[in-house]
């Protein structure tokens, strides 16, 4: 596989789903259920950066998690203190990453100036 981001327009996983998404970019499916056969058997995880947008002032937040679904439960209840005062929140976008460097640089990246313009003008 490769250790770039996946970036696709499927559903991630069925406990995803139920989520609201928008038009929030997903890892493909191919990759959800590989990821889930391995994790299974402890063999890896997968790294997601994403964005998330306040419902609240349209602001967005970009994080780093392994887990997307209960990270924007967190951010949503409150447990997050930088994001709490803008709660509700929606994720807009995200990506998968094999290499946890990787999604780190990518993150940091998309915090940078020249990140924080590509993800305004074509990730969200």
């Amino acid at each position: 596989m490769a250790s770039g981001p996946v970036i696709g327009r499927t559903p991630l996983l069925r406990s995803l789903s139920s989520l609201t998404f928008g038009e929030a970019t997903k890892c493909p499916s191919k990759l959800a259920l590989v990821y889930l056969e391995a994790s299974a058997e402890g063999h890896y995880s997968m790294y997601y950066v994403y964005i998330l947008q306040s419902q609240k002032d349209q602001s967005y937040y970009t994080g780093l998690t392994t887990d997307v679904e209960a990270r924007l439960k967190k951010h949503n209840s409150g447990v997050v203190e930088y994001t709490s005062i803008k709660r509700p929140w929606k994720l807009a976008w995200y990506c998968c990453f094999e290499d946890k460097m990787k999604a780190l640089h990518f993150e940091k990246y998309l915090k940078s100036g020249s990140g924080f313009s590509l993800a305004r003008k074509r990730l969200v």
